[in-house]
């Protein structure tokens, strides 16, 4: 685990960029550790590892230039590309407190709800969270229409949970769909857009029901990838934290970095 997160280090060190080191953790939470045979102990032991783990690549990367932020990752309680498990707010706000007040007492810096497909979920993790006062990003996946499994808007689910948790998750993000499957719904000045400051795309474009009936794993094209990404940036101003979610390795983040540095040395040169 650590040579693989080295990789990503030395990236984010090569190009002078900050780094969110995200821990293992997102299958980490009560019911998916219950399937396979841990204990409620065990949940424990294992998220706070999960964090202890980062400590060697923070000590061993991160300078001045190269900060590093350890973020601990909160999956869905069901499965991200199906809503099989439909939680009130409430219910998902006690569900999470569990895990989250865990990582609350690490040194985790901020937690992300990751592949989250409906808001009522993405607002309990921020409520949770806020009763510990631990940083909360919110994300959520879309299908290749741009919108999420249940038919609801990304224009919709984000303003509902900005006005029920009266905005405290500090951004969101997409993660878990190729760029060019949400592109199209992005309105450059509408305030929910401003709030979304981070993308982690797949590396493919196939829905995720296609995904899930793969035999082999589709990595895409690092280089499209990066430029896909990169287009981002023409709808959201606010697009500061890149990333890679299914398919993607270490080339597709490289690549973003390389883009970064190209597009900035153009508009110097310009």
């Amino acid at each position: 685990m650590k040579n693989y997160l080295r990789k990503y280090a030395n990236i984010a060190r090569k190009y002078d960029v900050g780094l969110v080191l995200e821990n293992a953790s997102w299958r980490a939470n009560p019911d998916w550790m219950r399937k396979i045979g841990y204990s409620d102990q065990d949940v424990v032991n294992v998220n706070r590892k999960s964090i202890e783990l980062l400590y060697d690549i923070r000590n061993e990367y991160e300078t001045e230039n190269c900060p590093i932020v350890f973020n601990a990752s909160i999956g869905p309680r069901g499965d991200g590309y199906n809503r099989t498990t439909i939680m009130s707010i409430e219910e998902a706000q006690a569900y999470h407190a569990t895990q989250i007040g865990i990582i609350s007492q690490t040194n985790a810096d901020m937690i992300t709800g990751v592949t989250l497909n409906y808001p009522e979920e993405a607002i309990g993790i921020a409520k949770a969270a806020k009763a510990v006062n631990i940083p909360a990003v919110i994300s959520f996946t879309v299908e290749v229409d741009g919108k999420l499994s249940g038919g609801q808007t990304l224009k919709e689910a984000i303003e509902l949970v900005d006005k029920v948790t009266q905005n405290s998750p500090v951004y969101y993000m997409i993660n878990c769909a190729h760029p060019s499957n949400f592109e199209h719904v992005l309105i450059p000045g509408e305030a929910w857009v401003e709030r979304i400051h981070s993308v982690k795309g797949n590396a493919s474009k196939k829905s995720h029901a296609e995904l899930d009936g793969s035999k082999e794993l589709d990595s895409g094209n690092p280089i499209e990838f990066a430029e896909s990404t990169r287009a981002l940036l023409y709808k959201l101003k606010n697009l500061n934290v890149f990333g890679g979610c299914c398919g993607t390795d270490y080339r597709h983040i490289e690549e973003i970095c390389k883009n970064e540095i190209e597009s900035k040395s153009s508009t110097t040169n310009d």
